[in-house]
């Protein structure tokens, strides 16, 4: 049994095969199908299930390819095998046009999968947003993608990324330097996602005149932030006290982006963590939405997902 599929161009042909046909390789390994050329069209041959599954992938790739993407990526790749590996639909995915900016390289920043569109969406509707989940499914990231476009769609005046400078089993006593440079690793994967989206210059300009600030959440107290786009990442490691007093920060025209993984909370047990206490307290509020990613949503590499799915179905 096999099935046929029709390339439009040339162009497309190229772009869904990869370099050194490389895309249909791992296709064929993956999904245990064989994909053969003739001219402009696709033959799939294997058994019945796998052809299904390999030809809703294929034409699902299409659709992104001629809906503007030049190429298939090698990460969108593996994510898009492993959901129709486990039987994924497509109505399921995203489509990989979905952008919301584009990055310092010109590529499109945007969602992968059904929880980060709805994160995505939630961001666009909602003045505070909660975005909660394992590691690598796009938290932060795309918050700061959603903050860059709005910055420059002018919907703000300012970006503030913050997170708790807590001590992760170490002490900051015996870091070198200043506080400012004991606190910067903290800091770093901020820094790591903004210099993805813009341009090194503009970024230390714009952090020279205040537009865009990366500080600790304890320089938070005291402050409200108007006109404003603020993350608080690593929200799993805030206390109660601070959760509260970040979240009454919030001035006119502000928009906040709460990310945690509950799982990875570096608080002491005696501790009371405030992200779980705000998603108590805070679900049924108009206005603040919670989003909760899975494994399915993870877009880093393939073993990543398969270690955070052995541990939700070991650790209870």
């Amino acid at each position: 049994m096999d099935k046929i599929i029709k390339f439009e161009s040339q162009k497309e042909a190229q772009g869904f095969f990869g370099a050194q046909d490389s895309n249909t390789k791992n296709i064929e390994k993956e999904l245990k199908v064989k994909l053969t050329l003739r001219g402009d069209y696709l033959k799939i041959s294997g058994t019945a299930g796998n052809i299904e599954k390999a030809g809703q992938l294929v034409e699902y790739l299409l659709e992104g390819l001629r809906s503007g993407n030049d190429e298939v990526g090698k990460n969108d790749l593996a994510y898009l095998i492993s959901n129709f590996k486990k039987g994924g639909k497509k109505q399921q995915l995203v489509g990989l046009d979905t952008g919301i900016t584009q990055s310092s390289a010109g590529k499109q920043i945007g969602p992968k999968t059904t929880g980060q569109n709805e994160y995505v969406e939630a961001i666009k509707k909602h003045d505070i947003v909660f975005g909660i989940g394992p590691a690598g499914t796009g938290k932060t990231y795309l918050a700061m993608a959603c903050a860059v476009e709005a910055l420059k769609k002018q919907e703000v005046r300012r970006i503030i990324l913050t997170r708790p400078a807590i001590e992760a089993g170490e002490s900051l006593g015996f870091l070198p330097g200043d506080m400012q440079a004991k606190i910067s690793p903290y800091l770093r994967p901020l820094y790591d996602a903004l210099y993805d989206m813009m341009e090194a210059e503009r970024i230390e300009k714009y952090i020279e005149t205040g537009i865009i600030e990366v500080a600790p959440l304890a320089y938070m107290r005291g402050r409200t932030l108007n006109d404003a786009f603020i993350i608080l990442d690593e929200a799993q490691n805030c206390t109660a006290e601070q959760m509260k007093m970040f979240l009454t920060r919030l001035g006119f025209d502000s928009k906040a982006v709460i990310t945690g993984d509950m799982t990875q909370s570096d608080l002491p047990n005696a501790r009371p963590i405030g992200l779980l206490q705000a998603q108590d307290i805070l679900k049924n509020i108009e206005g603040i939405k919670f989003i909760y990613f899975s494994g399915s949503d993870v877009v880093r590499h393939a073993l990543v997902q398969r270690i955070i799915e052995a541990y939700e179905k070991t650790v209870k």
